[in-house]
């Protein structure tokens, strides 16, 4: 907290700052500025909605902090970058940037809110650094509903992959190189990210579709295509990383792709070794790659997947009920924090400490709950307690009241 504390103009949103923290760590049911602001042992809980809503304090300048924290404890020359979306479902038509759209926390469509992350990656671990909010075009077609929703005046839209440009620039303008960048085919089949990268020098490992089409010699093919004439002799069995339980093997196979532009790009095909199903990537690098190191690399997108797993099961990262976007960013961000906390001792344990053989290294959880049960655990008194309940069931009336009084209106 100490990284993040010049953030803050006045001492008491400061402290907190640092208490909503602290409850993101902790163990409540539900992780929010209720909940929250009775773990941590206020009054109400208008201290924590005023933290979020108004108190004077610049959350992306924390994102800043929380990025360079990151990188500073985990720094791998060979890191790469991830990025991907994630959305959380939501009820009613109010929350910023909600709508009927896909996600993939449901599996389906669903009205939801989705925001894109980049992730970090090396070898002592993973965490996001930065976050953008998905703004459909029904929202940035409707400048009142902007205003409404606490976004900036001219909201423009922009897509996924162009969310996912600008938190890659952000990252390598503030100092940090990173090689290679990876993502699934939402961001490989866009025609902008691929050449916005390449002018950066960064190297990418990004996932396509069967349908995607690519240039042997002067001939277009489609991917699907071209998986079918490799040869037998050209696959080769590989490691794409650890998985939970054992090592993630599968076949693996190039193909040179043609394109009048500087670097070379090869077509990197991922064959399942059970099932047979293919996967497919487009590369791009400038200097002599063994195919050892694209597969490495897209095996790094998986982490992303960790990061969203524990960010939200063991920091929040998902259970914001805010509706309007500074409170979205505020939220999300001190998450990010909370997660990174978390990662770093890990990482730091495991490195400094690793312990006997015959037990397994400290993980995210693990660590939660020994700080939780060491550093953080409150102790309340029943009075707390019983205020708390009087002043949900108090407010619990007067929304059944308010909304008794909406639906006579309604009717008569």
């Amino acid at each position: 907290m100490g990284r993040i504390a010049g953030r803050f103009a006045r001492v008491e949103p400061r402290c907190r700052a640092g208490r909503l923290v602290l409850g993101l760590l902790s163990d409540p049911p539900r992780k929010n500025g209720w909940t929250i602001a009775e773990w941590a042992g206020e009054a109400s809980p208008h201290g924590m909605q005023y933290l979020l809503c108004r108190a004077s304090w610049d959350a992306d300048a924390v994102r800043d902090d929380v990025r360079e924290y990151v990188v500073e404890h985990l720094h791998d020359e060979e890191a790469v970058l991830v990025v991907d979306e994630t959305g959380d479902v939501k009820k009613g038509t109010h929350t910023v940037g909600v709508q009927r759209q896909y996600t993939g926390t449901a599996g389906r469509i669903e009205n939801s809110q989705v925001a894109v992350y980049l992730c970090y990656t090396g070898k002592r671990g993973h965490a996001a650094v930065d976050r953008e909010l998905y703004i459909p075009r029904s929202w940035t077609s409707d400048p009142e509903r902007c205003r409404a929703a606490g976004l900036g005046e001219g909201t423009v839209f922009a897509t996924k992959p162009e969310l996912a440009r600008t938190m890659i620039e952000r990252f390598r303008d503030a100092g940090h190189h990173v090689g290679w960048v990876t993502g699934d085919e939402v961001y490989g089949g866009n025609p902008k990210l691929r050449p916005a990268l390449e002018e950066r020098g960064i190297g990418y490992v990004l996932a396509v579709a069967c349908s995607a089409e690519v240039t042997t010699g002067a001939v277009a093919f489609r991917a699907d295509d071209l998986a079918k004439k490799v040869p037998k002799r050209a696959w080769q069995k590989l490691s794409a990383g650890p998985g939970a339980k054992r090592q993630r093997f599968y076949d693996w196979a190039v193909i040179d792709i043609a394109e009048p532009a500087p670097g070379r790009r090869q077509l990197l095909i991922r064959r399942n070794r059970t099932t047979r199903e293919l996967a497919y990537y487009r590369c791009h690098f400038t200097e002599p790659t063994p195919v050892k190191e694209l597969v490495r690399v897209a095996g790094s997108r998986w982490r992303v997947e960790e990061t969203f797993q524990t960010g939200k099961g063991l920091a929040g990262l998902d259970e914001h009920q805010v509706r309007r976007y500074p409170s979205w960013t505020r939220w999300v961000t001190l998450a990010m924090l909370a997660h990174a906390f978390l990662t770093v001792v890990r990482a730091d344990e495991h490195a400094g400490r690793p312990g006997p053989t015959d037990l397994v290294q400290l993980s995210c959880n693990e660590i939660q709950r020994l700080f939780i049960t060491i550093v953080i655990q409150p102790l309340h008194d029943t009075a707390h307690r019983l205020r708390w309940s009087d002043w949900r069931r108090r407010h619990q009336q007067r929304a059944r009241t308010s909304h008794y009084r909406r639906q006579a209106a309604s009717q008569t």
